[in-house]
């Protein structure tokens, strides 16, 4: 039996479990022996052994008449070069048994088992391996904001900079961090990590610039459109890009949302554009967000007195847009190339 829930956050920013307790109070129910549990639901250091198998282990015994593990997720929506088969499986068991049984179950259908000494090493590793990210793009936002100010394109200074055959890997500033795993992820470790009366500074600061960067680019459309003669409120934006990557049909946390819904606290009139997503209605946070995708044609970007691109789909054709759009603001690098006073990084 495989657990694959989600872990969300609850408006403290806390861990909220309860669709893994709920899952495993219900698998407890019907438990038989030589049964095989994993969870791959992302979470905090200990979940597995502290929350699981108490609940698990009522009545059978862990590593001789039921096998637990954990092994993460791994995955990259959107990247065809990469399948569950090729991508490195990690695992970690509750005793040596359980690892074993583990191992077996994966190996069927994945082509390199990774096995741990611990469930907590595997909940770890998942964490680490999305802390990395988010805190790489919190320095390439950041820098992006003083490259800004500074008059420095902080494109070409990432395309230099990875020349450097070692010691660099590069990450790309965008408007914010989306997707059920990167935004939400190091809020886990934060969370455990007062119980050791530990306190992770670095990712915290990381969380709060890529918190604060739909605010950035709000601040760089008001800007815009005043250098333009036209105040925020009442002007017409549409928004290219709600999904929260390129070429994937998924919005969930995307940055565009709260971008949008910013955006409307200021009396901007509101659209977008996602060939990906043709609907989009209340989510968690925002549930009253209902809008639709607008067709996108000569018409509907002549009208808007911005168009704002925050996901830079592949099947948006730029040099069109860049012609027939009033004013742009990019927040993705999208219109590198393309030349006019029109265009505007964020």
């Amino acid at each position: 039996l495989i657990i694959c829930v989600p872990t969300p956050l609850t408006s403290r920013r806390e861990p909220d479990l309860r669709f893994v307790e709920t899952t495993a109070r219900r698998i407890a129910a019907t438990l038989r022996p030589g049964q095989l549990i994993s969870l791959e639901s992302t979470t905090y250091p200990g979940t597995t052994a502290e929350l699981l198998l108490p609940i698990l282990s009522a009545n059978l015994k862990v590593g001789k008449d039921f096998f637990l593990v954990f092994s993460p997720e791994r995955e990259d929506p959107g990247n065809p070069q990469f399948m569950v088969r090729t991508i490195p499986k990690v695992v970690g068991g509750i005793t040596p048994a359980c690892l074993e049984h583990g191992a077996a179950l994966y190996a069927q259908v994945i082509e390199r088992i990774i096995p741990v000494s611990s469930t907590q090493t595997a909940e770890m590793s998942k964490l680490l391996e999305n802390i990395y990210r988010a805190v790489n793009i919190a320095l390439v936002n950041e820098l992006k904001m003083l490259c800004l100010r500074m008059g420095i394109d902080i494109y070409e200074v990432i395309e230099a900079s990875k020349t450097k055959p070692f010691g660099f890997q590069a990450f790309y500033p965008g408007p914010g961090l989306g997707g059920h795993c990167i935004p939400i992820d190091p809020f886990y470790l934060t969370w455990k990590a007062r119980e050791y009366d530990f306190t992770t500074r670095f990712i915290e600061l990381a969380g709060e610039i890529n918190t604060n960067m739909p605010y950035f680019v709000v601040q760089r459309v008001a800007d815009a459109l005043n250098r333009h003669g036209k105040p925020l409120s009442g002007a017409k934006i549409l928004v290219l890009g709600i999904a929260y990557k390129k070429d994937v049909d998924d919005n969930r946390e995307s940055p565009a949302v709260k971008i949008i819904h910013l955006l409307k606290q200021e009396g901007a009139i509101m659209s977008y554009n996602d060939p990906h997503i043709p609907g989009c209605a209340g989510m968690r946070d925002y549930p009253d967000f209902n809008m639709a995708s607008t067709p996108l044609t000569d018409q509907t970007l002549q009208e808007a007195d911005l168009v704002l691109l925050v996901t830079d789909h592949s099947a948006y054709d730029y040099p069109w847009i860049a012609s027939q759009a009033r004013l742009i603001v990019d927040t993705r690098n999208a219109f590198q190339g393309q030349k006019g006073e029109h265009i505007y990084p964020a």
